[in-house]
């Protein structure tokens, strides 16, 4: 199936969770105090919103969704939780969506998350993300004012595994060159990024804080790749969370996507969450380079997928190269054998360093090697770790 999700489906979703509410309204569970977002202004990690006098509005173009990303907001003490108070001019068939997520540290975000609804855990960092929805019969919505309010709710929460989450999974390849992704990238001939059936964990534009490592089963190939798209099926599937955290399909397996269940098992009468009967059992796309280039697939095949984001212990680093991905080596040398790609803007789980050959790349010449993945060697001149030093101790 060569396929992302449409506007259609999205839009679709989004009535069916109950965000969207027609006419005048309040959204999202109510609060006072806290801080308002920021509505006077779009940049570059914002798709298809238009600010004007304080408000934000559904831009011209094709799609009928598009959402605003606030700045970071620090805290002056931790919180879990943040509720939002939403006031937006909603015509008939529009409406609007609040998320929000959170870090720590320096790029360790929580996945998003609806705003009332408790995170994985306390932060002291938070940005809000506001979608709006609607379609050319109806009109635009218009968001004029959102109210934001932290708490901390001290909810006992299981740890995070000290290794990142890995499952098997069908991949198809997503193709469509030329359109636009859930985050406003437009696709390239060969591009290099990936798509999951869940917004929890869409990367904004130009950067990778959600990124996977997709390999073939055999490992003999593996691509890191940011996650910049919603699909093939579903938008709501979260399948690597447990049924506690997973926001549908709560009776699924962890690691199994409801698309398998319902290709295969006849769940959900063989439809996706939107009522689509399902025409594979895909859980993830693959963009054409990571499927041709990275894998070296040549049909639709199941693969192992790891969700970088989900470890606990590993220091990280944001793989930066002139646009191309970087060949992932097998030691610490421009000579050894290629194991894969690194995508530009992949955020990546440093393991460990070692001193190898030396490489001038976009952050100078240097002689370290970053282990990040088993028998994975990236220099570390094209990964920003914030230091000339290694972040992470020596490899054994």
């Amino acid at each position: 199936m060569v396929g992302n999700v449409t506007v259609r489906r999205v839009v679709a979703a989004l009535l069916a969770a109950g965000a969207l509410t027609a006419g005048s309204t309040t959204v999202a569970a109510a609060s006072t105090g806290g801080w308002q977002a920021d509505l006077s202004a779009v940049d570059g990690d914002d798709v298809n919103v238009i600010a004007s006098g304080g408000a934000v509005t559904l831009g011209d173009g094709p799609r009928s969704t598009g959402y605003l990303i606030s700045a970071e907001r620090q805290l002056t003490t931790p919180i879990d939780r943040v509720t939002a108070r939403t006031t937006a001019d909603l015509p008939q068939g529009t409406g609007v969506e609040v998320d929000v997520r959170g870090r720590t540290g320096a790029d360790d975000w929580s996945e998003w998350t609806s705003a009332g609804t408790p995170m994985a855990h306390a932060v002291t960092v938070v940005q809000t993300r506001i979608t709006l929805s609607g379609n050319a019969i109806d009109g635009k919505p218009t968001v004029r004012r959102v109210e934001l309010n932290g708490s901390l709710t001290k909810q006992p929460r299981a740890l995070a595994a000290k290794t990142p989450l890995t499952y098997p999974v069908y991949a198809t390849r997503e193709g469509l060159t030329g359109h636009a992704t859930a985050n406003g990238h437009v696709i390239t001939s060969n591009d290099h990024f990936v798509a999951l059936p869940s917004g929890k964990a869409l990367s904004p534009k130009g950067t990778g804080s959600y990124s996977v490592r997709v390999c073939r089963t055999d490992d003999s190939r593996c691509e890191y790749a940011p996650v910049w798209d919603v699909g093939p099926w579903n938008t709501k599937d979260d399948y690597w969370n447990p049924p506690s955290v997973r926001a549908e399909f709560k009776d699924l397996p962890q690691g199994q996507p409801e698309a398998y269940a319902a290709y295969h098992n006849g769940y959900n009468g063989g439809r996706d969450d939107l009522g689509y009967r399902v025409g594979n059992p895909a859980g993830i796309d693959l963009a054409d380079g990571v499927f041709t280039s990275g894998l070296g697939l040549s049909d639709n095949s199941t693969v192992k997928v790891t969700f970088l984001w989900t470890g606990s212990a590993a220091a990280t680093g944001l793989v930066r190269t002139a646009g191309d991905p970087m060949n992932v080596r097998a030691s610490a040398s421009t000579s050894a054998a290629v194991k894969g790609l690194a995508a530009n803007y992949a955020r990546v789980n440093i393991e460990c360093y070692v001193n190898g050959d030396s490489v001038t790349g976009t952050y100078g010449t240097s002689r370290i090697w970053d282990r990040i993945g088993p028998g994975h060697y990236l220099s570390d001149t094209y990964v920003q770790t914030g230091s000339d030093s290694p972040v992470a101790p020596p490899c054994a």
